[in-house]
């Protein structure tokens, strides 16, 4: 590496320098130094949400190394199996849940932080049946990464709690906290949501268009991502249906596939405008994000970006506490238009706490004894 690509790439300080700098000056591109403002301060509060270990110790590895593995990876031998039973449990498990949500409670569209949020509280009670459709192999949208595609995920508060409730650490900055890494909000409500009995992700489905019946939503129109996507390559490929009681459209902001939902309800004529996300103002944004989730038409919520885009409010950018709680709000009007109890109204008390719902492997559920 050249003298002047390292002196590019660093960033920190060295204790002998008298000023801190965001970034090194000696390199000739770099232009006037930029001084760190007094007031920001590049140190985290380290008040997490539970006990943090940053390091690992000696005796930890030294333990790791005093515990072997449960196999031998000299000598590693994979118990046997067919291929064509490989092909049959993959489809008929997938079929079983094909047939399972045909006809369900609540579909989702769009496993974005919005999505996912929404179906984490509304999955909390094991008689709902929830489907997910994701146009993407990858669920998650935009909360892999925190803006600009770094990492770290900034949450203003009070969605802390939610981030508390799942067991995700983070560094407490008064207002707002830090994740570490967006991709551990991301992977870990969906470890604690898929692996429920009551829901399914059909992640690399399309939602095509939505069944509707005397004024009111009552379901979508499904396909393969990909055949969505090269409908034109071939004659006639036709979709497919989930009829639902309801319906959360959280599609995001506009893109390929973005706000499908709000801009299908506008195409038939249930919706007379979609104006589109105004420029960033976060303050307003997330405010606005919360409080404008709700049933837009009959039998159809919207949650996340795609509210800004129906009620033309401004984008947020990279700070997701909206999402989050735009997502828990929506599922509170679902469990609302299913006559159950739920937080708007005064009726939830809690509901069943997810360690309560066992998940049998034969895939049922029952209430364990408090």
């Amino acid at each position: 590496m050249s003298t002047t690509m390292a002196a590019a790439l660093t960033l920190l300080p060295t204790k002998s320098q008298k000023q801190t700098t965001l970034l090194h000056t000696s390199s000739p591109f770099l232009g006037t130094p930029v001084k760190t403002p007094p007031s920001l301060n590049m140190q985290p509060n380290r008040r997490a949400s539970s006990p943090r270990n940053a390091t690992i110790t000696m005796s930890a590895a030294a333990g790791f190394n005093n515990n072997p593995l449960p196999y031998d990876l000299n000598n590693l031998n994979f118990e046997p199996i067919k291929e064509s039973t490989v092909s049959r449990h993959m489809t008929r498990r997938y079929l079983t849940d094909m047939l399972t949500h045909a006809d369900t409670d609540v579909v989702i569209l769009g496993a974005g932080s919005a999505g996912l949020s929404c179906a984490y509280e509304l999955s909390k009670n094991p008689s709902i049946q929830v489907a997910i459709v994701e146009q993407s192999v990858s669920p998650g949208g935009g909360a892999w990464l925190g803006g600009q595609l770094f990492s770290s995920m900034v949450v203003r508060k009070p969605a802390h709690h939610f981030l508390d409730e799942l067991g995700i650490e983070y560094d407490d900055e008064d207002n707002f906290v830090v994740i570490k890494h967006a991709a551990i909000f991301t992977s870990t409500i969906m470890s604690k949501l898929l692996p429920r009995p009551n829901v399914k992700l059909f992640n690399a489905v399309a939602a095509e268009d939505l069944i509707v019946k005397n004024g009111r939503v009552g379901g979508v129109v499904t396909n393969w991502a990909l055949v969505s996507m090269n409908h034109d390559t071939q004659s006639c490929m036709d979709p497919n249906v989930m009829e639902a009681k309801v319906v959360v459209s959280s599609c995001g902001h506009d893109g390929p596939f973005g706000a499908t939902g709000v801009k299908r309800l506008k195409s038939i004529g249930m919706i007379e405008t979609v104006p589109g996300m105004k420029a960033l103002d976060m303050n307003t944004a997330e405010d606005a994000i919360v409080s404008l989730t709700r049933e837009v038409v009959p039998g159809m919520i919207v949650t996340g970006m795609e509210v800004a885009e129906i009620d033309g409010a401004p984008r947020m950018g990279p700070t997701f506490g909206a999402m989050m709680l735009s997502g828990q709000k929506a599922a509170h009007l679902a469990l609302k238009s299913l006559g159950l109890p739920n937080a708007l109204d005064g009726t939830f008390v809690g509901g069943i706490h997810p360690e309560m719902v066992l998940a049998a492997a034969d895939g049922s559920s029952e209430i364990a004894d408090a």
